[in-house]
């Protein structure tokens, strides 16, 4: 793993919780509606490329797309969603 993709703590937590704001966001913009038997894998590729389209984050070079790294950017992204002193920063 390099440098700038350094393991986030609590980065697992973090993604779950990015998977449940980032699905928050999609419907609540009328985007998509997401079904139970979605995987994880089609709402962190669908969340990102939502985020990246709405301007809310960076996307990543083509050459780095990839379902970690896609996840690791929600997972990013959260943890600056979130206040300081929630339980997942610490």
């Amino acid at each position: 793993m390099t440098k700038k993709n350094k393991k986030l703590p609590n980065e697992a937590e973090l993604l779950k919780e990015a998977i449940r704001l980032g699905i928050q966001y999609a419907e609540k913009r009328g985007a998509a509606e997401f079904e139970p038997s979605d995987s994880a894998h089609e709402k962190i590729e669908y969340i990102y490329r939502l985020l990246v389209h709405d301007k809310l984050i960076q996307p990543l070079a083509k050459l780095d797309v990839s379902q970690k790294s896609m996840a690791h950017k929600l997972a990013l992204w959260v943890s600056k969603q979130l206040p300081r002193e929630h339980p997942l920063l610490n």
